[in-house]
């Protein structure tokens, strides 16, 4: 029997008393050359409702790439003559400019300018408009902007995290923003609510719920608040995936005795089995291109890895280090994949490059379990144990760079979904 299969150990997994509170991040390792970067006060700040150029900074440093460099208490405005030696002497490769001012309609209008310094070339620009109320949303995309021209890879501080958490004795699929601020509240329920999963264009979450005192998979639009029934058979229906197309969803059904795998639209129609076997097979996940699905079965005698054609055909087995292997989430681009290995009775999340089928163990910590990549493919969420408490922390693909996800006032999380690029 594969003891993580989450189905199974839903009961378990919840039974703990969870408080549910806004998340602060904790920085736990960084990488080795982080860009030295200055963010000068923003001129016209102050007629923000909030601080624009503190979630900015927050974002960078979090990231583990940047290294904030002291810009000094005065603003800048973002038109200002500087002296870029002046700025290297102080330690900075970058520079960052900006100016805000009020435009028609309520909405105020920011400036900035950015200075790769390092590269003397000619600086970027770009321009915001938002409203008040948007004021966090807009720094997460000067962020995204800075780091997608410091670094070449599209920044992920605008996307949004999913998760689980219990408040007294109800369960609440909580979002937030990638930096666990400005939670809002999905769905609350008196019953568990497990295996949340992004729809490819973020509009909607798939979830298993039991609050028909069985667990049934919904569809859940975040634009509307509808939802609907995807999967309600005789037994077991969990562990939702998207296909990328967003119509089809990879589930686990025991409709027809062990967990098996099947192919389902998103309305519910259409019903196909993927894969038959007498031994267990779950977790289903599509590969980026549609072309595989992978997921974990014991019918190797131990819970390892698997992939089979989306369309049905033979698996092949994946995972052939250690005896427990689980939980498979491949990256964006598909040449890396995330699952939850076991290692000296220690359960750590664990990357294999496909091409080569080389493993790194990317944490240190003994309980870690759901990992879900970020849109870009840089960090890994995943959900631990710390202290015998649950709390969300995140790696770097590379392990270099480890974050930790904690409640203000302290309680357990589960259930951790990275969900995709919002659009422009």
């Amino acid at each position: 029997m594969i003891k993580l299969f989450r189905l199974m150990a839903a009961a378990l997994l919840f039974a703990a008393q969870f408080a549910h509170a806004q998340l602060t991040v904790e920085i736990t390792g960084a990488g080795a050359n982080r860009i030295p970067i200055a963010i000068a006060n923003f001129a016209g700040e102050g007629l923000l409702p909030q601080a624009l150029v503190g979630v900015v900074r927050a974002d960078l440093e979090r990231s583990g790439l940047f290294k904030l460099v002291d810009p000094g208490s005065s603003p800048v405005h973002q038109d200002a003559a500087v002296d870029l030696n002046q700025w290297k002497e102080r330690g900075a490769d970058a520079l960052a400019l900006a100016s805000i001012l009020p435009v028609p309609g309520g909405r105020y209008e920011v400036r900035m300018r950015l200075y790769d310094i390092a590269r003397q070339g000619k600086p970027d620009g770009m321009i915001f408009v938002f409203s008040p109320a948007t004021v966090r949303e807009t720094g997460h995309r000067i962020a995204d902007f800075i780091y997608e021209k410091m670094t070449g890879e599209r920044g992920v501080f605008n996307t949004q995290i999913a998760y689980v958490v219990k408040k007294g004795t109800r369960f609440e699929l909580t979002i937030d923003d990638a930096d666990g601020q400005n939670p809002r509240i999905a769905l609350r329920s008196a019953d568990p609510i497990i295996s949340p999963t992004w729809s490819p264009d973020g509009t909607r979450l798939a979830y298993v719920s039991f609050e028909a005192k069985k667990p049934i998979i919904y569809v859940h639009s975040l634009t509307t608040t509808s939802r609907s029934v995807v999967a309600n058979f005789k037994g077991s229906n969990s562990a939702p995936a998207w296909a990328p197309d967003g119509k089809r969803l990879a589930v686990v059904l025991t409709k027809d005795g062990s967990s098996q795998i099947y192919t389902i639209n998103a309305d519910g129609s259409g019903l196909t089995r993927v894969a038959g076997s007498s031994s267990i097979d779950t977790e289903p996940q599509f590969s980026p291109d549609g072309q595989y699905i992978y997921f974990t079965s014991d019918r190797g005698g131990s819970p390892q890895i698997y992939r089979v054609p989306a369309s049905g055909g033979n698996a092949e087995r994946i995972t052939f280090e250690g005896s427990y292997n689980v939980t498979p989430r491949l990256s964006p681009d598909g040449k890396t994949l995330a699952y939850v290995s076991r290692n000296g009775g220690r359960f750590q999340i664990t990357a294999m490059d496909l091409a080569t089928r080389q493993t790194q163990i990317l944490t240190d910590s003994s309980r870690d379990e759901s990992p879900s990549f970020a849109p870009n493919g840089r960090m890994i969420l995943y959900a631990s144990e710390i202290g015998g408490r649950g709390v969300l922390s995140a790696v770097s693909a590379d392990g270099r760079v480890k974050q930790k996800l904690s409640g203000q006032a302290g309680g357990d999380v589960r259930e951790p979904a990275w969900g995709p690029f919002n659009k422009p």
